[in-house]
């Protein structure tokens, strides 16, 4: 893709000074930065603060979770010897399970088509949009041949700065942006005056919106009727080893409660023959 262009590019170059009537004419090149643009939009900036936010709260969420993954590790190593086969197997299914939850989770912030990944394409389309409007203006107006985007795939082994019309870019966006703003203050004191005539307008959703928070609705549903028959099976699990641990130490109990009594009684019929032969010596 960088090579066509560039080969494009040099053969544009090329015929403007090979053709004569092109060679006095010339052709008018310029580029801009987006991400020196997009540096310097504010309300770029504000939202992307906001967005970092969220991404640090998603990772302060990982990580307690993977923190309490550790814990139960912990514990399960501490118990392992207390513990029947099954009690250590449905421990580690628990962990294993966690563990599934908090990668599904992870992918739904940070995956290909995450969260962070969706919201960044939302927050840098409308500048982009802007920059792809302002362009054209100019283009139009200063009579430009070609505008390139100097981040993009086009490799720039060399470019001026008077041909950089980033700054151009700019004004032209934060003029959109007080006419906007200006807009903006109509528009609120129209709604404002709506309002007070009829209620609230309800939020618009669109199709795949409600499309995507129906799937996450079943997801969420099965997984929770999942959970809720795994928890059933332990809770069966754990009262079945529960009644027969309770008959074990009752069968232990009797056992030792046996072996007690029958320690006292051959100690009482010790006592009782040491006693006999202690009255039969003193009748003698």
């Amino acid at each position: 893709m960088k090579t066509k262009i560039l080969l494009m590019l040099a053969a544009i170059v090329w015929l403007s000074f090979t053709s004569s009537a092109s060679a006095q004419k010339g052709i008018r090149i310029g580029y801009i930065d987006m991400e020196y643009i997009l540096e310097n939009v504010p309300e770029y900036n504000q939202a992307s603060a906001e967005l970092e936010s969220k991404v640090q709260k998603w990772k302060v969420e990982i990580e307690a979770e993977l923190k309490e993954v550790d814990e139960m590790r912990k514990d399960l190593n501490n118990e392992r010897v207390l513990l029947t086969k099954e009690l250590i197997e449905e421990r580690e299914e628990d962990i294993l399970y966690k563990e599934k939850e908090i990668l599904e989770y992870q992918q739904k912030r940070f995956g290909p088509n995450g969260d962070l990944f969706l919201q960044k394409k939302r927050l840098v389309q409308p500048v982009q949009d802007q920059v792809f409007v302002a362009v054209q203006e100019i283009a139009k107006n200063k009579r430009y041949d070609f505008i390139f985007d100097k981040t993009a795939d086009l490799v720039m082994l060399y470019s001026a700065d008077r041909y950089d019309i980033s700054d151009q870019v700019l004004l032209r966006i934060n003029r959109a942006s007080k006419r906007k703003q200006l807009n903006n203050k109509r528009e609120k004191k129209a709604l404002e005056r709506s309002e007070k005539r009829s209620a609230a307008q309800e939020k618009e959703v669109t199709d795949r919106e409600r499309a995507t928070l129906q799937k996450q609705s079943e997801r969420e549903q099965l997984l929770a009727q999942r959970k809720a028959e795994r928890d059933s099976i332990r809770a069966a699990k754990r009262k079945e080893f529960e009644e027969r641990r309770a008959k074990l130490l009752e069968l232990q109990k009797k056992k030792k409660d046996s072996i007690e009594a029958l320690k006292a009684a051959k100690q009482k019929l010790k006592e009782d023959d040491d006693s006999q032969s202690d009255g039969g010596d003193n009748n003698e």
